[in-house]
């Protein structure tokens, strides 16, 4: 791995734990008991997931804050990311997943340990649907939001070109504010059925840190449905990308 791509991976990594700290913290304050936040509802969690990616994108912009295997896919097929840069990103992603969901754990223990419902305990790692049972419907939620997602980062990410590699620099630093907005909005509107994972990274990784934990009355971790945010939002980039290339946004 050159030293730039390296770099690069750190930065992905780091801006992705930001992410998850910030946004799985705000699940577990506002669901947690004894959490002075607890009870806050739909409208703070949406608005703390915009912040959370924000304040990843402020960490990762030198890398273009991708913070998501979703929009690696799609800015590749796009053609305004290298794809030999793909998969270590996505591995990076993950890894931070990983380590911000197990940093919401040690951070909120004694609350985790003051909550008896193992359900309420999983959607403060990851996403669960609202409605149950209906996989296909989960899937075409999970990927419409992140179609949204990517097109719209399509359209505000001119390219610089650095050493032969193209990176949407814009990601990071003024355009981390648009960015913020889109994702309240797309919790705001396109949450309500399956939590609005959107990136598979997000949902995966805390996924496997809440398996592992020793979380007292812990519930199953649910596996069966954790195929969807991962396919969804892999789905929703690729056709992103499609349309963005299609309407002359990248």
């Amino acid at each position: 791995m050159d030293a730039q791509l390296f770099h690069c991976c750190l930065l992905e990594f780091l801006g992705t734990l930001i992410l998850i700290l910030m946004g799985d913290g705000v699940c577990a304050a506002t669901a947690l008991y004894r959490s002075k936040a607890q009870g806050g509802g739909w409208i703070v969690i949406a608005l703390g997931w915009g912040l959370a990616v924000m304040c990843g994108v402020f960490v990762a912009h030198n890398s273009g804050a991708h913070l998501n295997p979703a929009v690696s896919l799609g800015l590749a097929l796009a053609g305004l990311f290298d794809w030999s840069y793909v998969l270590p990103y996505c591995l990076a992603q993950l890894l931070g997943s990983f380590v911000g969901a197990i940093l919401v754990y040690l951070f909120y223990k004694d609350h985790y340990d003051a909550t008896p419902d193992g359900m309420t305990k999983l959607n403060t790692f990851c996403t669960m649907p609202a409605i149950q049972g209906h996989k296909v419907r989960n899937l075409f939620a999970e990927a419409v939001g992140t179609f949204v997602l990517v097109l719209l980062i399509l359209c505000l990410s001119p390219s610089n070109y650095l050493s032969g590699i193209t990176v949407p620099v814009n990601l990071g630093g003024a355009n981390a504010f648009p960015v913020t907005l889109i994702i309240v909005a797309i919790g705001m509107s396109l949450g309500g059925a399956t939590g609005y994972a959107i990136n598979p990274a997000r949902d995966l990784a805390p996924r496997i840190a809440h398996a592992i934990l020793p979380l007292k009355n812990k519930c199953d971790s649910g596996w069966s449905y954790s195929w969807v945010p991962v396919v969804g939002p892999l789905l929703g980039a690729v056709v992103a990308a499609w349309v963005g290339r299609l309407m002359g946004f990248c």
